[in-house]
């Protein structure tokens, strides 16, 4: 008698995920959120506006928005774990040579291309651990909160490795080693990348659904709300990413303070896949994005409000253990009602306009900043960015 084929179940589902939560670290945790620990030692060196330190993270989401748009062409020529490792190299580069120049083009030009880079690498991990969830249904919503977790892990090294080497090399531009000391990170991320990425590509892609409900395509005009609503996270949460180190700076935070803030953060953020996972999996609608994102504005808005250390803190620890998980819920809006060969174009979608809201953000609140009011004043527009998109999310239905 012929025994079922039953490798599938052998398959290390979490430690898979593990790994390639490596690639959320790269693309999110370090090459775009370490900038927030970078940006008011930068700006002090090198005499920044605040609408120009912005400007950085902007350039940072234009480059990944390029990348995004370039992603589902790129998708059918190569295959995603291809896309992984190549990705998260580029990345590992712009990272570096982002300490060899103080004007202000040339790093610029490398923000952007950063952009590009991380935006390969986000999506591709995105598509594999909504593959590697298909074959665990039922911890489907845990294991893609496990790969977008690992951006928390970025977000933890970065606040736990930059302020020590700031005060290694307190010279000028100090600021280039650390760039460099994270860029080192990157290029031992992406090698250790290289085990999932190889498992990943010797599994098959899930087989398409035989319901009627297989046949649907992607449709722009089905997402609608939800894809409003995600723009206004976008628009709304890098603001906050960006300038809360420096408004905590400005508000007299010690050091130590900061960086136990920032790494509190990024352990909220491993933690929420755990929180949230149940309601991924548990809504198809956009109740999950809607919630989550009207709950990061009360988070956002603290900092704003007031500079008591118990109420800054828990809008850290809030925000940290939210946001990223709104960023599943897309992910998990897409598999709930889209068949697999359609997961690409709609991760794609959603992946664009998160990069086209968080083009506008960083400069507007930066150039909010640099009028009355200052940074507190740019988070409050941060916080009713994200009130918007969730009202928004909340009208979409299910397919």
């Amino acid at each position: 008698m012929n025994r079922p084929d039953t490798s599938v179940d052998h398959t290390p589902y979490i430690r898979l995920a593990l790994a390639l939560s490596l690639g959320a670290a790269v693309s999110l945790g370090i090459t775009r959120f370490a900038y927030g620990l970078l940006l008011p030692p930068m700006r002090e060196d090198l005499g920044w506006s605040y609408t120009l330190a912005g400007a950085m993270n902007t350039f940072n989401a234009v480059g990944y928005l390029i990348g995004a748009l370039a992603t589902p062409w790129l998708m059918r020529r190569f295959s995603p774990t291809g896309l992984l490792i190549a990705g998260s190299l580029g990345a590992s580069l712009f990272m570096g040579l982002s300490g060899f120049f103080t004007a202000a083009a040339p790093l610029l030009a490398q923000r952007l291309l950063a952009g590009v880079a991380s935006a390969l690498v986000f999506i591709a991990g995105g598509l594999l651990a909504a593959r590697l969830g298909a074959r665990q249904p039922e911890r489907s919503g845990f294991l893609l909160g496990i790969y977008y977790g690992g951006t928390g892990l970025g977000i933890v090294i970065s606040a736990l490795g930059v302020p020590p080497v700031l005060a290694a090399a307190a010279q000028p531009h100090g600021w280039a080693w650390a760039w460099w000391a994270l860029a080192g990170v990157c290029l031992l991320a992406t090698a250790l990348m290289a085990w999932p990425a190889r498992v990943l590509a010797n599994l098959p892609a899930p087989a398409a659904s035989t319901a009627a409900g297989s046949a649907r395509v992607f449709r722009l005009r089905d997402f609608g709300y939800a894809l409003a609503g995600y723009t206004g996270f976008g628009v709304g949460y890098i603001g906050y990413m960006t300038f809360v180190i420096a408004l905590l700076r400005e508000q007299g935070s010690a050091s130590g303070a900061i960086t136990g803030f920032y790494a509190l953060l990024g352990l909220a953020v491993i933690a929420s896949s755990r929180i949230w996972a149940g309601l991924l999996d548990q809504h198809r609608d956009g109740q999950a994005l809607a919630r989550l994102t009207a709950l990061l504005g009360v988070a956002a808005i603290v900092p704003a409000l007031t500079a008591s250390w118990p109420l800054v803190l828990a809008s850290g620890l809030v925000f940290g253990g939210v946001f990223l998980s709104v960023v599943a819920s897309t992910t998990a809006l897409v598999r709930h009602n889209l068949p697999p060969a359609q997961w690409a174009a709609g991760i794609s979608a959603f992946t664009i306009v998160f990069a086209a809201g968080q083009i506008v953000g960083p400069t507007v609140v930066g150039f909010i900043a640099d009028g009355p009011g200052g940074l507190a004043r740019g988070l409050v527009f941060s916080a009713i960015a994200l009130w918007v998109g969730a009202a928004l999310a909340w009208r979409q239905r299910a397919l």
